[in-house]
């Protein structure tokens, strides 16, 4: 068995309970890694060893009943994937695979009842562990269940893709091992009892006290937990329903979706032991596949390199933001007054050109705060603090005393130039200036200001509560207090902050533009839109290239467009079809559908292109650009656009975000030269 030098062992820890009503003590092993919350529980191989010898100990001991819980507000994560690069064959892949199986099954094959406590968020092989116990109780303040495996592109490895569809059916087992990793999605403690997977829901306060009473009165029978039979007449019938939608969704991009969809058929009729077998094979034939590889660094970009942003001043440099300004009133503007109204919670002030418009976003703010409290996400007493924090004047003296103003209004450089001119006369001297621009050159916009070096980008993502991405864009003269202040605001707001030159479009928008900009010189070569649209389906990109047209909508798209077609003249075009669906003002689809009056618009050329070579083109087009962004200096390194791109654009982990794919298609080395990332980063093949 291979060994993890890093691995963060978790200890199960065995300890003799006494509990009322019960002749013999009850054996407690609790996983505990040593550290807070912030380092979750986790199985490695000798986290696994830990626990088979807690089991074995606690058999030993003849208890009453073996119960397994975690420790504050964590019961277990899942396997430690750090350890998981680390194997280098697939017969190291199945040793771990059946490593995890054989200790987890001792509790399910135990003569002895076991009981897991899950106390805390329970994920992947943690809630495994929890579904080879005999029972289960849930505390109301675990944070998360689930089994997230195919999310980073592999499947429940240890016992959870057999047991759980046996245990809740068919259908809530295909959402839980499916639908919710492929949407971001967990179980909350409520749902998990109503679905089945937890036999008992007790308040977080007395949740330990309260499950080793439920299950003595379990083990002495005063307590009857009843599970429904199983309906196996659906069984094929869901699945069926499943594969066609991951087929729409992915196109049979994401392997392993479609080992998953495997494992819940098998599990119908086939005995735990084949069942557990099939698992085991499929997993080390996915954790040595590209797909899981790619998955496994775009979460490790995701948990460490985004909470820990390259290239950043000291934050002793940040200065203390105590109310914040907001140029503009629109929607923007108003999402953002939102955002930093929660979580600042400091004064927030808007202005906009007549009161009219300064009234509407001011009451936007208190219909979203009256929305959060009616889904019982707010409390009535915090709703009242921000409801007295959030005010709106078109006096802009109200200003004077902000440390932090951030205009969202049109994309128009001299407005924004104006802006800041006038404001730069009323706030005070070491107030920050920030801009949600998504294009234009902040060394620009700040040109003609007395200090230029407290100009900062605060590029958002719409919805701007969702999407965790937030591009920090440093000026030629921007100093590095006003970097380090915006990186600590960014952090306040709970985004994922990524530190970008002043160049055209940042990151995302101008590598989503390049790709657009192939899209449309196919589309005016006279390539139908459907062969366009799908195209790039092999890749499961979470939209074809209409849709993403529309969402961030033609007109947004052109402007953009324009601007780096001015920059860049040789490489992004100024499409006249695009145009002319800006100006018509239709609609790109209709119910999901290619409108057909875009269809009859468009002026079709007379050399359109297969879907092949469409993918080819834009791949390339991609590589290219990347290749150029990280000459400039845009970024750090080829992990941040990656990270860009998954956190702001919804890049797939299969496939690492953008680098690791070209990477590994062989397209990064055929346009540029040489790879994006050093070998055995992203540890991905060329294929």
């Amino acid at each position: 068995m291979i060994e993890n030098p890093n691995e963060v062992v978790t200890k199960a820890l065995v300890r003799s309970v006494r509990v009322p009503g019960l002749d013999k003590p009850v054996a407690l092993i609790t996983l505990d890694n040593g550290f807070d919350h912030k380092k979750p529980n986790s199985f490695g191989p000798a986290g696994l060893r830990s626990l088979d010898e807690a089991i074995t100990a606690a058999i030993e001991a003849d208890p009453a009943f073996i119960a397994v819980t975690g420790k504050p507000y964590i019961f277990c994560v899942g396997a430690d994937i750090t350890g998981m690069p680390l194997l280098s064959s697939r017969e190291q892949a199945v040793e771990l695979g059946e490593l995890g199986h054989r200790v987890f099954a001792r509790l399910k094959n135990s003569e002895i009842p076991t009981f897991a406590f899950v106390n805390g968020a329970a994920l992947g092989g943690g809630l495994e562990v929890a579904l080879h116990c005999h029972y289960r109780t849930v505390s109301t303040g675990a944070a998360a269940l689930g089994l997230p495996e195919v999310a980073i592109g592999l499947i429940p490895g240890w016992g959870g893709s057999q047991l759980l569809p046996n245990l809740i059916g068919i259908a809530g087992a295909a959402q839980v091992i499916l639908q919710n990793p492929l949407t971001q999605k967990v179980l909350r403690p409520k749902q998990a009892k109503e679905m089945g997977v937890a036999d008992a829901l007790f308040e977080a306060a007395d949740f330990l006290e309260d499950s080793l009473a439920w299950a003595a009165g379990v083990v002495k029978g005063d307590i009857a937990v009843e599970r429904p039979e199983i309906d196996r007449d659906m069984w094929d019938g869901v699945l069926w329903f499943a594969k066609n939608q991951l087929d729409e969704k992915l196109h049979g991009a994401v392997p392993s979706a479609n080992k998953a969809l495997e494992l819940l058929a098998l599990a119908k009729e086939a005995s735990f032991e084949d069942g557990t077998a099939a698992e085991t094979e499929a997993l080390a034939d996915l954790i040595m596949g590209d797909e899981a590889r790619a998955s496994l660094y775009a979460f490790d970009l995701v948990q460490r390199r985004a909470k820990r942003p390259v290239g950043v001043p000291d934050a002793k440099l940040a200065r203390k933001v105590t109310k914040v300004g907001i140029v503009g009133a629109g929607l923007m503007a108003s999402q953002l007054a939102l955002l930093f109204l929660r979580r600042l919670q400091v004064p927030v002030v808007l202005t906009d050109l007549d009161q009219a418009r300064v009234d509407k976003g001011v009451a936007y703010v208190n219909e979203q705060i009256d929305k959060l409290v009616g889904k019982r996400r707010m409390d009535a007493g915090t709703a009242a603090k921000l409801r007295g924090l959030i005010s709106g004047s078109v006096d802009r003296s109200v200003f004077a005393d902000a440390d932090f103003v951030i205009e969202a209004v049109f994309e128009n450089l001299e407005l924004k130039k104006q802006i800041w001119a006038e404001f730069e006369k009323i706030v005070k001297p070491e107030a920050i200036l920030a801009t949600n621009t998504s294009s234009l050159s902040l060394t620009e916009m700040a040109a003609d200001l007395e200090h230029p070096e407290r100009v900062v980008g605060f590029h958002f993502f719409n919805p701007v509560a969702v999407l965790p991405l937030l591009e920090i864009i440093k000026g030629e003269k921007t100093d590095d207090a006003t970097v380090a202040t915006a990186f600590a605001v960014g952090k306040e707001l709970k985004k994922s902050s990524v530190l970008v030159k002043d160049a055209p479009a940042f990151v995302v928008n101008r590598v989503l533009t390049r790709f657009t900009s192939e899209v449309f010189k196919a589309i005016d070569a006279g390539t139908p839109l459907d062969v366009v649209n799908e195209a790039f389906d092999p890749m499961g990109l979470p939209m074809r290239p209409i849709a993403l047209l529309q969402l961030v909508g033609p007109a947004v798209a052109y402007h953009v467009g324009e601007t780096l077609h001015t920059a860049f003249p040789d490489r992004f075009v100024d499409s006249p079809n695009l145009k002319k669906i800006v100006d018509a003002g239709l609609p790109l689809l209709v119910d999901d559908e290619i409108n057909a009056e875009v269809v009859k618009l468009l002026d079709a050329g007379d050399a359109p292109l297969t879907a092949d070579e469409v993918r080819a083109r834009a791949l390339a087009a991609l590589a290219e650009e990347i290749r150029i962004m990280l000459d400039e200096g845009v970024v750090a390194e080829a992990q941040d656009i990656d990270l860009c791109m998954i956190l702001g654009a919804g890049y797939p982990f299969h496939l690492g975000g953008i680098t690791p794919y070209l990477d590994r298609s062989g397209i990064a080395e055929q346009v540029t030269g040489k790879r994006f990332l050093p070998d055995g980063l992203a540890n991905v093949r060329r294929a």
